[in-house]
């Protein structure tokens, strides 16, 4: 993935924050100079996987398959010391897939904060799970058959283990969703259907924009 793709995503997230008045913290917008600054900051951060997370699972197809993340709130997964819950934003533009994967230890809730519909869909297909569904409280009958279609306001709750994938709705918009969560860890606790990875290989074709939280430990040199 090149680096201009991943300065514009965010860039693009930015704006639709901005645009339902979603105010970030302020090493949101820090540089890597900014983050060599604060080094003990920054390495509370990476610990946690705090900040901005731009991935195309390793596919190179950013428009198809692909997401922009900003963990806002996470501890670390197994420390009781830390926080036992975590707050993600997610930016989904229009048919920009993440592919079916599942959780052994995060269960998750996404809602649509505002934007286009969210299509969130099932598989059983390397499921380790099979608890119910809800969308706002109400049990889905059969969430393995249509797509479920979420308008903003609502949600859907995620039983750790179900294989799921979700894409922005065709015609709506981008969606500007919420995932919160038990404590999450995305180098350990994604379990894709797909052979495929959760981070990208990146061509550096200009500078970065904004360090990922995968590169801000090197800047703090933990």
């Amino acid at each position: 993935m090149k680096r201009s793709e991943i300065n514009a995503a965010i860039q693009d997230a930015e704006a639709l924050a901005a645009e339902y008045r979603w105010l970030l913290p302020d090493w949101a917008a820090w540089s890597e100079a900014d983050y060599a600054r604060e080094p003990e900051l920054a390495a509370f951060l990476a610990a946690r996987q705090l900040g901005w997370d731009v991935t195309d699972f390793g596919l190179g197809d950013f428009a198809q398959k692909g997401l922009t993340l900003f963990c806002v709130r996470n501890g670390v997964q197994g420390d009781p010391e830390t926080l036992p819950y975590a707050e993600k934003l997610l930016f989904v533009r229009e048919g920009q897939v993440t592919p079916y994967h599942s959780h052994k230890v995060k269960m998750e809730d996404i809602m649509v904060r505002g934007g286009g519909n969210l299509m969130v869909a099932f598989t059983r297909e390397g499921s380790f799970a099979d608890d119910p569904v809800r969308v706002d409280g109400r049990e889905i009958a059969d969430p393995y058959g249509e797509p479920i279609r979420l308008r903003p306001g609502q949600g859907v709750t995620i039983p750790r283990g179900m294989k799921h994938s979700f894409w922005g709705e065709t015609g709506t918009g981008p969606a500007f969703c919420a995932e919160i969560s038990q404590c999450n860890d995305d180098l350990t606790d994604n379990y894709f259907l797909e052979p495929i990875g959760r981070f990208s290989t990146i061509d550096e074709d200009e500078p970065k924009l904004h360090p990922l939280w995968n590169e801000i430990g090197a800047v703090a040199g933990a």
